[in-house]
């Protein structure tokens, strides 16, 4: 942990670890593991609301728990820049990482790949394999996927990548 902000060690200590080694074929073990993750989405969610800084919201899109889906959020120069976010759970799970993919930003950055996955692999893919099956949803969350958003989201901006909402409707009623 050490070259990490302090928020971030914070956040992280505060996300319970996952104990259950179980992936989407594992049967019961696998009910397990979700009930594990959603323990500690909930502690994600409920820290980052009691910090004031709520970002995502994200629930299982199917029964079986290995489609999820919701939007996350990124606030620059006081706007805020909302996406659609989606991954599957990879059958080898928990030794591999879920692809977090934010579809609208597909193609608008290097840092993507394979219709808006976001690359993750040099810093948080070897992170993630070091502490299987310790890490979860939420810390794929909290150590990948806002991480990339505070690099990615002011670089698309200020370079006129990407526009927002506002700022595209004024044109198209010009």
């Amino acid at each position: 942990m050490e070259g990490w902000d302090p928020s971030t060690k914070s956040a992280l200590t505060q996300i319970p670890l996952l104990s259950t080694r179980a992936g989407p074929r594992d049967g019961a073990a696998w009910t397990q593991r979700l009930k594990e993750e959603y323990r500690a989405l909930i502690a994600y969610t409920t820290m980052n609301k009691s910090h004031d800084n709520d970002w995502f919201r994200i629930s299982a899109a199917n029964p079986e728990g290995t489609r999820w889906s919701g939007t996350c959020w990124y606030v620059h120069n006081l706007r805020r820049y909302e996406f659609a976010l989606q991954f599957d759970i990879p059958v080898t799970y928990p030794a591999t990482a879920p692809e977090i993919e934010l579809p609208q930003l597909d193609g608008k950055t290097h840092k993507m790949y394979r219709g808006g996955k976001i690359c993750l692999t040099v810093h948080f893919k070897p992170l993630w394999a070091k502490n299987c099956p310790r890490f979860g949803i939420a810390h794929a969350l909290c150590l990948g996927l806002a991480p990339w958003l505070a690099a990615e989201v002011p670089i698309l901006v200020d370079s006129g990548v990407l526009k927002h909402k506002d700022d595209e409707s004024t044109s198209a009623e010009s």
